[in-house]
């Protein structure tokens, strides 16, 4: 019986973590989440610190095993090392927690700490696979214009550990020493809490009404996915974006083509496909916007967005910031060389410095590449710089399922709805999308095919809460739940030494 209860204790979390790795793109099912917070929640319930922490490992590597499975595309040692590390951070936070009723204020703020940790480090942060990318079909995606996409999260967690409690409140054991009541009060005012931020963020502002309409084409080449850069000749993408792209006929204001479209050894101003670009421009009568990479020496390389006006002039060029670790660069190359082969990254991207906003003919963008939209500060930086509209030039075409091609579009989802504008996103190969500023996805591409998708969207000039504030709010939020939670455990402790109330 021992036994087969340490088990339970084990799969208990575990399996609170895989129904968090369901609830995400591309599953969808985003109750789970807060069903698998639940049973994370029980699973530290009366636990040793030890205990705690062994819970909270195991739902991270539930999560993080299934939610970052396309991460094993780099290295598969650097997979596993990946999801052991963020699980370590869940583990943490859980092992912090204490017992008692202050389990509740502190567990979700913690383990809201935990999630804005591992969007921030190791190497800038790995986002994907993140609790609130399964949240953008459920009702709290609105509270990401209040506080983000750490709200977002921090209400689905106190969402998850007040159901639990709910729960073991109702169902106590004969003999359980724990007032029921204490439970399902707080876990009644948690799942309120988060019911009124969902209200709250519903209603809240969302960017206003377009100052004005911009009529859009974005291009997909379409191809095989499953191929890396090395495998697939660039001119091969550039055809297939150039072939696509006869099929747009004027007016269109805005054509949008994806990330690495345009490869160079040289610079792109005067060569073939600069020139190539500001035909295309010109003829169409439109600003044309593209993903230029150029390579700068034997190590480096530049990972660029470009404008060119209806006239044909270059009008803008925007470097990506945020790039892609063991993807785009190697941290620490002369060490990891010796555990794991670097040839599928042989040079190293250079990081660009500016804010991501582009001024067009077309109307001020805000540009975010790729990698990029994961990170809510990128939006930030570019709508707090003036952008009207976000664009997302894409590349996911090496990744042969369609789990991160899904979770960007997750991604690109609560991006719109942090800044409050609409978003146009543009792959090679998909997802290529046409998304509102509540996050709808108003037309959206299958995988691999070619196609050109039209549509007419508001450039607009409002700002949300978020947009306003940044995640500063949410995060003392969360570090305040905790606090809370510890205060009322150190006068839960005062109080059971004076031997005025049971244990719990």
């Amino acid at each position: 019986m021992r036994r087969a209860g340490l088990i339970l204790a084990g799969l208990v979390p575990l399996i609170g973590g895989v129904l968090v790795a369901v609830s995400l793109p591309p599953f969808g099912l985003w109750p789970l989440a807060i069903v698998g917070v639940a049973l994370l929640a029980g699973a530290v319930r009366k636990r040793c610190f030890a205990g705690r922490a062994l819970a909270g490992l195991l739902a991270g590597i539930g999560q993080l095993v299934v939610g970052l499975a396309w991460a094993d595309k780099f290295t598969f040692v650097g997979y596993l090392a990946l999801v052991l590390v963020q699980s370590a951070m869940f583990a943490l936070a859980c092992a912090l927690a204490p017992n008692g009723r202050a389990r509740v204020p502190a567990l979700a703020g913690l383990l809201t700490l935990a999630e804005w940790a591992r969007d921030s480090w190791p190497f800038g942060g790995v986002p994907p696979g993140g609790i609130a990318l399964g949240q953008v079909g459920g009702p709290l995606l609105g509270t990401a214009r209040i506080g983000g996409s750490v709200l977002v999260a921090g209400l689905t967690y106190l969402a998850g550990v007040g159901l639990g409690e709910l729960v073991l409140g109702l169902w106590q054991p004969r003999g359980g020493t724990e007032r029921p009541g204490r439970g399902v009060v707080a876990g009644c005012l948690s799942l309120l809490v988060a019911v009124v931020f969902a209200v709250w963020g519903a209603f809240g502002p969302n960017g206003g009404p377009p100052s004005k309409t911009v009529r859009i084409a974005i291009v997909q080449g379409g191809g095989r996915r499953g191929l890396s850069d090395l495998e697939v000749p660039s001119s091969v993408v550039y055809a297939a974006a150039l072939r696509a792209t006869m099929a747009v006929r004027p007016p269109v204001d805005l054509v949008l083509w994806p990330e690495d479209t345009v490869a160079l050894g040289q610079p792109l101003e005067g060569s073939p496909e600069g020139l190539e670009l500001s035909r295309l421009a010109r003829t169409l009568h439109t600003t044309l916007v593209a993903g230029v990479t150029e390579t700068v020496g034997i190590s480096r390389f530049r990972n660029e967005v470009v404008a060119y006006s209806p006239s044909g002039v270059l009008v803008a060029v925007f470097e990506k910031v945020h790039r892609v670790p063991f993807g785009e660069y190697v941290p620490w190359r002369a060490f990891f060389s010796h555990l794991a082969n670097l040839g599928a990254v042989p040079r190293d991207a250079i990081a660009g410095h500016e804010s991501g906003m582009i001024a067009t003919p077309a109307g001020s963008l805000a540009v975010l590449v790729s990698y990029e939209v994961f990170f809510p500060d990128r939006g930030l930086s570019g709508v707090r710089a003036g952008g009207q509209l976000i664009v997302v030039p894409t590349n996911t075409s090496s990744y042969s399922s369609d789990q991160a091609p899904a979770q960007e579009v997750a991604a690109s989802r609560l991006q719109a709805v942090e800044e409050g504008r609409d978003l146009v996103q543009a792959a090679p190969t998909g997802y290529s999308a046409v998304i509102d500023n509540r996050g709808r996805v108003l037309a959206q591409t299958p995988l691999s095919i070619s196609a050109v998708l039209r549509a007419t969207v508001p450039l607009r000039i409002g700002k949300t809460l978020y947009n306003l504030v940044g995640d500063a709010p949410s995060l003392l939020l969360a570090l305040f739940s905790a606090l809370v939670g510890f205060a009322l455990a150190g006068l839960e402790r005062r109080r059971r030494a004076g031997g005025r109330i049971p244990t719990g």
